[in-house]
């Protein structure tokens, strides 16, 4: 049994979950702006006694590491640190628009390209284009009228907190409203990496950022 805790404070929202093996066990969440450090040690206890496992039973913790909210993202990486330290057992990062994907797929067609979006203010948001293999990497982007014209391959499917600015500026793109990053949908690539042993050094890691903190600077358009 690899019993993992996961994590996610990279938006508004708020979640832990439990797996084993991959296998949902539980989950909380809530969608509140500016909770997360007063909430996450409730919900990782409550969590944890709703399912009836120990802390001590964990193997690993898994860690939504970004791209998100900075502050979001602090308070995750030093509750996941802190409980990996103490538990002696390693710590698992995981891209947070991978974990939106993984709850999109099951209800979008073969062959849509997905482009998950978290809001980065302005016009600019973070996200990455996937089919079955990635066409752009995860990545700020300044996004403009003509940003996704070379894409002509299968259908665009947006989703995430992002996408919500650009409905004026790509009418006919598919959106799907609600889709955020959550621990819930963490479970089978967090126990991938497991599998793998594929941990993060917990003394130097730090959360994927893409941007410094309040830079005044915009990002370059993806370049493909």
């Amino acid at each position: 049994m690899a019993l993992i805790l996961s994590l996610d404070t990279s938006t508004k929202v708020c979640s832990v979950a439990v797996h084993d093996d991959g296998e949902l066990i539980g989950q909380q969440s809530y969608h509140l702006q500016k909770s997360h450090s007063s909430l996450l040690p409730l919900i990782i206890e409550q969590v944890m006694d709703n399912c009836e496992f120990k802390l001590s039973q964990l193997a690993a913790i898994a860690l939504s590491a970004g791209p998100g909210s900075y502050t979001g993202l602090r308070i995750g990486t030093a509750t996941a640190k802190g409980l990996t330290y103490a538990l002696n057992i390693p710590l698992i990062a995981l891209d947070s628009l991978d974990t939106m994907i993984e709850q999109i797929r099951p209800i979008v067609d073969v062959g849509s390209i997905l482009c998950p979006m978290i809001d980065a203010r302005r016009m600019e948001v973070y996200c990455k284009l996937v089919e079955q293999h990635e066409i752009w990497p995860t990545a700020p982007l300044v996004v403009e009228a003509d940003t996704f014209d070379e894409i002509k391959d299968g259908p665009l499917i947006f989703f995430g907190n992002g996408s919500d600015k650009l409905k004026a500026l790509f009418p006919n793109v598919r959106y799907v409203p609600d889709v955020h990053p959550s621990a819930a949908h963490m479970g089978r690539m967090a126990f991938d990496k497991f599998k793998e042993s594929d941990f993060e050094d917990i003394a130097y890691f730090e959360p994927d950022y893409l941007k410094e903190y309040r830079t005044n600077v915009p990002s370059q358009k993806f370049k493909v």
